[in-house]
């Protein structure tokens, strides 16, 4: 489970995430929805403990992320489908991640199937198209065999197969009972994905709901989202990506 707590984060005047409280519970593929700079990114970040909060906690399973033993075990992420030397192959990269967190070597063929790589499993992860790197992103994710995942943005690059693909690998994953926290600005993907949905505007918390709740007063998700979103235009300061 990861526990948001009154997290919160200032960039000097500007509030990136106000306030932020929430569970993501196991077992369901809960959706991280909102616009584009409303705060997705950056609680992302803070739950990974690459950004510091201002003031509240993020917790994975009870603790920090900084206090986990072996993270890339506990927790898997896709925050940036870039992270990667561009002259190692996707099986050099996965390997060596593997050995600096005693995660066993065959492991790495197995991320490698799972997310479609293995016939480019040698070739340099700089040629590899911006789906190839979503992929390979997806499989460094896995890599540890992961309670928790965090995907941030995860469809961006994709082509309909492969979004098909990443939704189906998703919904998989949370019936396994593992936590599944996936960022979007796309209400419509999110309603072929998601369980749950957790909204944030400007970096407030502006609900926690269903697809079918979301939409049940409105003539489609797209005028639900619009007038959900619209609630936080009116809170002082500018939202981080």
């Amino acid at each position: 489970m990861i526990e948001l707590r009154e997290l919160t984060k200032r960039y000097g005047d500007r509030v990136a995430v106000d306030g932020l409280s929430v569970r993501v519970q196991p077992g369901v593929v809960t959706g991280f929805l909102g616009p584009n700079g409303s705060g997705k990114s950056t609680t992302m970040r803070m739950i990974l403990g690459l950004d510091a909060p201002d003031r509240g906690e993020a917790l994975i399973g009870g603790v920090r992320y900084r206090d986990l033993n072996w993270p890339l075990k506990a927790v898997g992420a896709l925050l940036d489908a870039g992270a990667f030397h561009p002259g190692r192959s996707a099986r050099a990269h996965l390997t060596a991640l593997a050995a600096s967190n005693d995660i066993p070597g065959s492991r790495v063929e197995q991320a490698l199937r799972l997310v479609g790589l293995s016939d480019a499993a040698t070739r340099r992860a700089g040629t590899y198209s911006l789906g190839m790197r979503q992929r390979l992103g997806v499989a460094v994710a896995l890599l540890g065999d992961p309670g928790v995942l965090l995907l941030d943005e995860p469809v961006n690059g994709l082509d309909p197969e492969g979004i098909r693909w990443i939704r189906d690998l998703l919904r998989g994953l949370a019936a396994e009972g593992r936590t599944v926290f996936v960022s979007s600005h796309l209400i419509a993907e999110m309603a072929l994905t998601a369980d749950r949905l957790v909204v944030i505007g400007r970096g407030r918390l502006l609900a926690e709901t269903t697809v079918a709740e979301l939409a049940a007063d409105d003539d489609s998700l797209e005028d639900a989202f619009l007038r959900l979103t619209s609630q936080a235009t009116d809170h002082r300061g500018v939202g981080a990506s």
